[in-house]
């Protein structure tokens, strides 16, 4: 499915960002020019995609940097079930267009496997296993980013975007289809459709090329850029105490002293005030926090001993319900020896999950299998599943644009205070929040602002 296609006609014109080509080249070295950076430690609070992307550019421009890590493995997002045998990304799957995005060049470079995944290897099913035909889902899609690339032109700042859509294109907000394309298109990328902006849902900007799906783990990615970093886990920070010109963090009964620091963690634990600042935050990064939304998606593992299903890539569904295991990847097209299927659960529907047990998942899930393949396929023989609203570490997915959102309060978040306390990760990336390369970029933003103090 052409997921973000609609926002990627954005970069007609766009400047690319500069990036580093890669972090753990032999050839490089420190950088003997800056002034006293050996006499300086940076905390970087999370060892998500971001906090090692800036621990690793600082650390080679002769700084000393310990990374705090509040859970027992590094990644953040970037999270890696291999439980099965396999690589099961419980996080980030895709490497969302690969011409230019510095996440493809540092892949090849960490020795990351991906498959190019094509949108149109798919079939639709309606209910009552009707196999939709590619003429009429073509035409919906179609239409679709047409409604999208212009919807925004009648929103209201005030109105959330199913609001809008319901009141210009009430048949459609009650068809089966177009449910499905709204939930996988719109709600997947973006946020509750009920919460989400009606005249900010296409912000954002997007490199081009085909998206490529990662097949060995993107916790590949999190343990290149780990290496020879100072990382301390379960380390959990609580207070920043920023009042002096030495930083003091707690985490557990330690206090770290840094002359900068870099809070990487996610929005949802942002807004949920697990870390204390001393003195409090500025009111306008407060209200920027609080204002941006955090969406929530839930991916679910099945796997049996053989496959039932088509030979394709995507197989879509489209019950009354929305939001709920409509859409399928076929696992075996990417990883011939595994018989499986990844489904997900997006927004206020991927929240309720979290309060279901794996048997009312599974039997939810194959009442739509069985809709479309007949009673008497069999039950999965492995499960897997994901929480990352209930997980305290994530409290979310990532950000989007809600209806209180402001795009300039993405750059408030990026905003460092007095010098000394700095922010990063995917909500602080006006262009590319929500994704990996837009935490990366984040990271790397940041170390520089560092850097160029010294420089």
């Amino acid at each position: 499915m052409k997921r973000r296609e609609f926002i990627r006609e954005g970069l007609l014109g766009f400047p690319m960002l500069l990036f580093l080509p890669t972090l753990l080249g032999s050839a490089c070295k420190k950088d003997d020019d800056l002034n006293h950076a050996g006499d300086k430690t940076v905390v970087v609070v999370g060892a998500g995609i971001s906090g090692l992307a800036a621990a690793q550019l600082l650390k080679q421009k002769g700084f000393r940097v310990i990374v705090l890590e509040s859970q027992d493995r590094i990644g953040g997002r970037l999270r890696t079930n291999r439980s099965l045998g396999f690589a099961f990304d419980e996080g980030a799957s895709w490497i969302h267009g690969i011409d230019g995005n510095p996440i493809a060049t540092v892949a090849q470079q960490a020795g990351m496997g991906t498959f190019e995944t094509d949108d149109e290897i798919r079939k639709s099913y309606d209910v009552g296993g009707v196999l939709r035909s590619s003429v009429e889902y073509d035409a919906a899609e179609d239409e679709l980013y047409t409604i999208l690339n212009s919807l925004y032109q009648q929103g209201n700042p005030t109105l959330s975007f199913e609001t809008v859509f319901q009141a210009l294109y009430p048949l459609k907000a009650n068809d089966r289809l177009w449910k499905f394309l709204l939930s996988t298109y719109v709600t997947f990328d973006t946020g509750d459709l009920d919460r989400l902006s009606s005249t900010l849902y296409h912000e954002g900007e997007e490199f081009g090329g085909p998206e490529h799906i990662v097949t060995n783990g993107y916790d590949t990615l999190a343990t290149f850029l780990s290496q020879g970093l100072n990382i301390q886990v379960n380390q959990k920070v609580s207070d920043i105490d920023y009042t002096q010109s030495t930083i003091k963090i707690t985490h557990g009964i330690t206090i770290t002293e840094a002359d900068y620091v870099i809070v990487t963690v996610p929005l949802g634990v942002l807004k949920a005030n697990h870390i204390a600042f001393t003195p409090e935050l500025p009111a306008a990064k407060q209200n920027a926090i609080q204002k941006i939304g955090m969406n929530c998606v839930n991916k679910f593992l099945l796997v049996w001993d053989t496959s039932f299903w088509d030979e394709v890539q995507y197989i879509s569904y489209t019950p009354d319900e929305k939001d709920l295991f409509n859409y399928f990847v076929n696992l075996k097209k990417i990883n011939p020896g595994l018989n499986g299927l990844m489904t997900f659960a997006y927004a206020e529907q991927a929240r309720l999950t979290e309060t279901m047990t794996d048997t009312e998942l599974i039997e939810k899930m194959m009442t739509h299998l069985k809709d479309i393949y007949g009673t008497s396929i069999p039950y999965p023989k492995h499960f897997l599943r994901t929480k990352w609203q209930s997980n305290e570490h994530t409290l979310g997915a990532y950000a989007y644009t809600a209806v209180e959102t402001e795009m300039p309060h993405f750059d408030v978040l990026a905003e460092s205070i007095k010098d000394r306390l700095f922010f990063a990760g995917e909500h602080t990336e006006a262009d590319y929040f929500s994704t990996v390369h837009g935490a990366y970029l984040s990271g790397l933003r940041e170390a520089q602002k560092i850097i160029d103090l010294l420089g």
